[in-house]
């Protein structure tokens, strides 16, 4: 039977959120004092990630009739996270020379006060790839999981799917236990997801509370022009590819708008991590896809952080009145595609990601920043949704290439009215 709508968990989130919005603007101290709701509802989704990912992972694998499978998948999604961050990228960058948000600003860089942002800055100067390679190897099997570190849990979940996929029949009683247990862990998820409409009422009381409505305004075209170009990406980019396995957009984000609605309250892609994995699974991806491509993706396929990286230094020197070369944004470009990656994992990931960028472009001051330093907390939800949709859409591209796309699941998931005509063959 239907549920009544106000016991459908997204009625729930919208209302949280519109209570969250209202008690930040009536009692602004209030509003602060919600944060631990919202903090705490992130904690518990994030006490769970890593058990899922690692049970996902490996019982994919040891499921798997060859390794050659693990490198194909693999491969196919790096291709596609890389072909499309830089198309992210580039779209940031346009939409900036179009629309000139920062002009007219005229910014003196020696009148702004960088003691704001020295914290962020100090975090980008200890961001190198070299170090982000190093650190996705953990200290040991168990420290991974008690640091959250996603990559660690990926590369300690690869290795022991490894290992039990060349064992065999000989551990089906592992796999059997794994299966069981990740079906509990889901439940764990379920029961927890309920607590989502108190969650996102603290998160956006805060917010609301803490840097308010009217610290928009000076920089609104900026967050305009952010929203729609992240929006616009979805639909033309995001929905293009899409409609190359042969899916509709506008029903993907109709059956993740749950998950949609707890990213936007609490600016965290994470915090709907594992709900993404379930469903996509429910939806006709194989498990093998799911485990490798969304925890993989939520480091290296960050569409939205890209976009926003792009359109920020940009805007940064329109403020400031500096003409870049053309040479200097190709530049500017190759130095995001790396520290996107670098900054994973990092508090205030997005804000780091730009200070890292911006310190290897010297020709934008660092102490831009303190340009965006008010307003990045409202620009964090849209980032987060851009990256939440962007790994949604790389899982099901990718199965749908490798052939692991169960249209009959999908078509019960988002209805008749989601599939078009298929690029890509299904199984």
């Amino acid at each position: 039977m239907r549920k009544p709508f106000y016991r459908q968990l997204y009625v729930q989130v919208v209302l949280g959120i519109a209570a969250g919005v209202l008690i930040g603007m009536a009692w602004p101290s209030t509003g602060i004092a919600m944060l631990p709701l919202g903090e705490g509802f992130i904690k518990l989704v994030k006490m769970v990630i890593g058990p899922v990912i690692f049970c996902t992972v490996v019982s994919g694998i040891a499921s798997m009739q060859g390794m050659k499978q693990l490198g194909r998948i693999g491969g196919k999604a790096l291709v596609y996270f890389e072909i499309v961050s830089t198309i992210a990228l580039i779209v940031g960058a346009c939409a900036a020379t179009l629309l000139h948000p920062g002009h007219g600003f005229n910014i003196d860089p020696s009148t702004l006060d960088t003691g704001a942002v020295r914290n962020y800055a100090a975090k980008a100067e200890d961001q190198s790839m070299v170090k982000f390679i190093v650190n996705i190897i953990p200290d040991t099997l168990i420290s991974a999981f008690s640091r959250g570190d996603i990559l660690q849990i990926l590369l300690v979940s690869i290795l022991v799917g490894f290992s039990l996929n060349a064992l065999g029949d000989r551990v089906q009683l592992v796999r059997d236990m794994l299966d069981q247990v990740t079906h509990s862990l889901f439940r764990i998820i379920h029961v927890v997801t309920k607590a989502a409409p108190i969650g996102a009422m603290g998160a956006i009381g805060f917010t609301v509370g803490k840097y308010g409505l009217g610290s928009l305004l000076p920089l609104l075209k900026l967050i305009a022009t952010f929203y729609g170009v992240a929006i616009g990406f979805v639909v033309v980019v995001l929905g293009g590819i899409c409609a190359m396995a042969g899916v509709k957009i506008w029903r993907l984000l109709r059956y993740l708008r749950e998950e949609l609605l707890i990213v936007l309250a609490t600016s965290s892609s994470e915090a709907a991590l594992p709900q993404l994995m379930d469903k996509l699974e429910k939806a006709g991806c194989s498990k093998q896809v799911v485990g490798l491509v969304v925890p993989t993706g939520y480091s290296f396929n960050l569409d939205g952080t890209n976009i926003y990286i792009s359109l920020s230094i940009l805007f940064i020197a329109q403020a400031m009145n500096i003409d870049l070369t053309l040479w200097e944004q190709l530049t500017i470009f190759g130095v995001a595609m790396l520290t996107s990656k670098g900054a994973s994992g990092v508090a205030g990931a997005g804000f780091v990601t730009l200070a890292a960028t911006l310190a290897v472009v010297p020709t934008v001051p660092l102490a831009g920043l303190v340009l965006l330093l008010g307003v990045d907390r409202f620009m964090s939800e849209c980032r987060a949704l851009t990256n939440f949709m962007g790994n949604a859409v790389a899982c099901i591209i990718v199965s749908a290439w490798e052939g692991e796309l169960d249209r009959s699941q999908l078509k019960e998931q988002l209805g008749d009215a989601a599939l078009g005509r298929a690029g890509y063959p299904a199984r």
